[in-house]
């Protein structure tokens, strides 16, 4: 066994994992000392002490504070995922000892979360009411490095085919189309046909460049002979979205689904303006490797169970 493999599974501690990833957090020895009710010296003396484990250097110290090395980058990466499987472990405990079915961390985009996800745990509920189920909100680039590291179980959302990875499973359920929504007062919500022309000149709440959808709907403008719109806000946030389609008039791209619950409360209208574009489907990703708690097992088969009744 080399000496990394001694490190990584003897020698380490979870105080040592603490220290890493909160130096990681927040840059800073005095800061990282602070957060974990520590002595500066005692951060130093640590950190000095596991640099020494590895016989390497994890963190490079100069006045504006600490950056990891590469090196450091790798093991902080390892204490988070040990600390996530920790905290899961733990959690999972915990609810049987309290007699609670247990609990589940879900990464979910926009589309996923009306229709979807809603309706996934409100069966999961039906089945255990004190499953508890923890949901942030976000897209794939802040949300997969979180399944990666063990934050989350599962991530629910557009399979995007840039993101594939031989470490993520994948499973499809749907293709969910896209739509273009005012609020219910906008000039173009009653008019019978507005044109590409109209909303080329509008303001715009827009996914993130990278998405799938923001290419094609840039495609769209392209081939009706205009350019994209300039006045946009990129977020891949729903109450970013609403808030800027309710308060600046400004309209938006959202999935089918998230324009037929906003309508249904009221909120938005969906414009009649078709979109004839083909996106990635939704569905689920977790990691291949990693072993599937029973509360999560029970929200996959009950995202399964509610994609099928959409």
């Amino acid at each position: 066994m080399s000496d990394i493999d001694r490190v990584l599974r003897s020698n380490l501690k979870l105080k040592h994992l603490q220290l890493l990833i909160a130096l990681d957090q927040f840059r800073h020895l005095g800061r990282a000392a602070e957060f974990l009710s520590l002595t500066q010296p005692a951060v130093s003396k640590t950190l000095a002490e596991i640099e020494r484990m590895f016989g390497l250097d994890l963190f490079v110290r100069s006045t504006r504070g600490t950056e990891p090395t590469p090196y450091g980058d790798s093991v902080v990466r390892f204490a988070r995922s040990v600390l996530a499987d920790y905290g899961r472990t733990r959690d999972e405990i915990a609810a049987v000892a309290s007699g609670a079915a247990g609990r589940v961390s879900v990464g979910a985009m926009v589309v996923a979360t009306p229709g979807l996800l809603s309706r996934a745990v409100e069966l999961l509920k039906a089945r255990s009411a004190q499953t508890t189920v923890a949901i942030e909100e976000g897209d794939l680039t802040r949300l997969l490095p979180r399944l990666r590291v063990g934050e989350l179980d599962l991530f629910v959302g557009r399979l995007e085919p840039g993101y594939a990875a031989p470490d993520l499973e994948t499973e499809r359920l749907y293709d969910e189309p896209m739509s273009i929504i005012g609020r219910p007062d906008h000039p173009l919500a009653h008019k019978p046909r507005p044109t590409w022309e109209d909303l080329a000149a509008l303001p715009w709440v827009v996914p993130p460049p990278w998405a799938s959808s923001r290419i094609k709907l840039n495609q769209m403008f392209y081939k009706h002979g205009l350019s994209p719109p300039v006045d946009l806000i990129e977020s891949a946030s729903f109450l970013v979205t609403l808030t800027f389609v309710r308060e600046r008039a400004a309209i938006a791209f959202v999935a089918r689904t998230v324009a037929r619950f906003l309508e249904r409360e009221g909120l938005a209208r969906t414009l009649r303006v078709k979109v004839p574009i083909e996106l990635p489907p939704v569905g689920i990703i977790t990691m291949r490797s990693r072993m599937r708690t029973p509360a999560c097992e029970q929200l996959i088969e009950c995202l399964r169970r509610a994609s099928k009744s959409r």
